[in-house]
């Protein structure tokens, strides 16, 4: 063959070659190849605002990923277990109280003679220090245990609230009658006033008594920054609800955010932990009251609404109260109130005497 052949033949080779070459790499480089797509699908999105924080815990370091449906805080995983509503004694021989700062809500109401006396739902927070003294319970104060789902913590109960608990089958751990085992007793304390239990042990009895420990808590509404326009200033909050000696009152702490409780113009503290009790919201309702026997036990509306006062970073806002969806929700012009992120303590007045009779702020 002649050598001009040779030569030609191996150009033709090689031209074909690279022109094989260059075909595979423009297909490797424009996508035709399985395997390349495969690899573009592993890139993460980036999450956006509109994605819902219960999906992604770190959705965005701004928004925390889950709140406590109670409070509105942050906390590290969904809050789903179920609450306790627990009687809490507030006579003074009852002072300090334990476990109270650690309450997601807390309701002071009035019992016979114009005592007080406190339902802290207990839900977010996870500990092992007492809580107590408890006592005995209410109507009213099983309603308000209610409004939370909650299972209902006691010590003995008035006949009405007796005849409730039986005979609507109500859940709750009483130590008298059905869960004795799950409470103990104070010997430094006189009684009646040092009954105890702890989260540890109202578990143990909830599920002896094969009570659900999940439940459907209200929702409610929260904003960090809600809209105080017209609101009046309220840095000194003072609360009566019919005895002298059971007067409440708060000052307002413009660095924390949050209001301290004090009760005879005393720090009003919890035994665990010497710490002042404070909320980030106080809610004033006034209802009616009657007095139905010779004990002055009460009935207490807490369904056909009426007025209220809000409280919230060292600002007042006058408004109503309605029971709503279960709950028993703040609205001005129509419209519900949001409450700052953190606990809330409720105070339940009689409207036989007018609101400002029982709540004055400055």
């Amino acid at each position: 063959m002649p050598a001009h052949s040779k030569i030609a033949r191996s150009a033709k080779l090689s031209l074909a070659v690279l022109s094989a070459s260059a075909l595979l790499m423009a297909a490797a480089c424009s996508g035709g190849s399985k395997k390349p797509e495969a690899q573009q699908t592993l890139v993460t999105p980036v999450p956006t605002d509109t994605a819902p924080a219960s999906e992604s815990p770190s959705a965005s370091p701004d928004i925390p990923a889950y709140t406590a449906p109670l409070t509105g805080l942050p906390v590290e995983q969904v809050v789903t277990q179920r609450p306790f509503a627990v009687m809490i004694n507030n006579l003074a021989p009852a002072r300090p109280q334990s476990g109270l700062t650690k309450a997601d809500t807390v309701w002071e109401l009035l019992a016979e003679g114009g005592i007080t006396r406190l339902v802290a739902i207990f839900q977010s927070q996870d500990f092992a220090d007492p809580i107590g003294p408890i006592r005995s319970i209410r109507p009213y104060f099983i309603e308000v245990g209610e409004l939370y789902g909650g299972v209902l913590v006691h010590a003995g109960a008035s006949n009405d609230a007796f005849a409730i608990l039986r005979g609507q089958h109500k859940q709750d751990l009483d130590e008298i009658t059905n869960a004795g085992a799950y409470f103990w007793r104070d010997k430094s304390r006189k009684a009646p006033h040092n009954l105890y239990s702890n989260l540890e042990k109202l578990r143990a009895g909830a599920a002896h008594l094969k009570y659900p420990d999940h439940a459907d808590t209200p929702t409610l509404s929260f904003d960090s920054s809600p809209d105080m326009t017209g609101a009046a200033e309220a840095m000194r909050v003072e609360i009566k609800f019919q005895l002298s000696s059971y007067k409440v009152s708060y000052t307002y702490d413009a660095a924390k955010g949050v209001y301290a409780r004090f009760i005879n113009d005393k720090p009003h503290v919890d035994k665990n932990n010497d710490e002042q009790l404070t909320a980030a919201n106080l809610v004033v309702l006034s209802t009616k009251h009657v007095a139905y026997d010779k004990e002055g036990r009460l009935e207490v509306d807490l369904h056909s609404g009426g007025k209220a006062v809000l409280f919230q970073r060292g600002k007042a806002i006058e408004a109503d109260w309605t029971n709503k969806d279960g709950m028993i929700r703040i609205v001005k012009d129509g419209k519900e109130l949001p409450f700052v992120p953190g606990v809330t303590y409720y105070h339940v007045v009689p409207n036989s005497s007018a609101l400002p009779n029982h709540v004055t702020y400055q």
